[in-house]
């Protein structure tokens, strides 16, 4: 997982009524405002982790993540959540990194967005499964300084991506020599985003799940295919629908009005590292 520098902020007021949500930006016609918020659920998690007594909310949203396009929206919400959290309590070290990370990937399943966004930078993540069917999983991360001369380019599509429905097209087994393959340029990737940015469009290849997912992405493999026919880095971010293209020197500017013509979204990101939750008393 990989933190980029947009920002969806949040801010929270405890209140003794109801709990009310109001949203501005990405999603503020969608997203729902009461209880079922996710970041009112992260909120009412993290309470619960710290033995406090329920409240309600006043939550307001200014949000820059696109929704639904394999950027991490909810990732970062989950953890904007809980960083509001630490910054409410009285004791914020019963809300070390380690915990948020566990209780972020509660909602997700799996630690790699949670883990950029909890601690910024690159990060490598893995589950630690006990074996003895009993104890709950061990959600682990540890950051990669990325390179200085590493930036971002998305490409957001105008539609949304049902993760679980990209998620079907993948097979249930794979073969041995893909396996090794992404095995390697994974190992490849670690090494390109701290020291070699050269071995990007190398580090970048795989054979796990873009190619099964082409066919009901169509849109994201044609730019994934053509940025990467030109030498950059590109590849499907998440689950989709957005293409990002890791690069240290700018991308063609056909190529990027090429892609507003087609409907995309272009937005410029550098790596970002991590944030804190400001408390503010009256």
């Amino acid at each position: 997982g990989m933190a980029h520098n947009l920002w969806d902020e949040v801010s929270v007021r405890l209140t003794t009524g109801a709990t009310r949500v109001s949203i501005e930006g990405e999603g503020a016609d969608v997203l729902p405002t009461g209880e079922d918020h996710l970041i009112v659920r992260a909120l009412r998690r993290g309470f619960e982790a710290a033995a406090l007594p329920g409240v309600g909310f006043e939550l307001h949203c200014v949000n820059a993540i696109p929704q639904g396009r394999g950027l991490g929206s909810s990732a970062a919400a989950v953890v904007a959540g809980l960083l509001l959290v630490r910054g409410l309590v009285d004791r914020p070290d019963i809300f070390d990194d380690g915990v948020l990370l566990s209780l972020a990937t509660e909602f997700e399943g799996h630690p790699d967005n949670a883990a950029a966004s909890v601690l910024g930078d690159a990060v490598v993540s893995w589950t630690n499964v006990p074996v003895d069917g009993h104890s709950l999983p061990d959600y682990r991360a540890a950051s990669i300084k990325v390179h200085k001369d590493i930036r971002a380019t998305a490409l957001v599509p105008d539609f949304h991506a049902s993760t679980q429905a990209v998620r079907r097209v993948l097979p249930s087994h794979v073969t041995h020599s893909d396996a090794a393959f992404n095995v390697s340029r994974t190992a490849v990737q670690v090494a390109a985003l701290q020291n070699y940015p050269d071995l990007l469009w190398e580090g970048t290849r795989d054979r796990l799940h873009q190619p099964y997912r082409a066919d009901v992405l169509p849109v994201t493999a044609e730019w994934v295919n053509r940025l990467r026919n030109r030498g950059y880095a590109a590849y499907l971010s998440g689950a989709g629908p957005t293409a990002l293209v890791l690069i240290t020197e700018p991308i063609e500017p056909a190529l990027l009005d090429d892609a507003r013509a087609a409907g995309l979204r272009v937005i410029e990101l550098d790596v970002a590292g991590p944030v804190t939750a400001e408390l503010l008393r009256d």
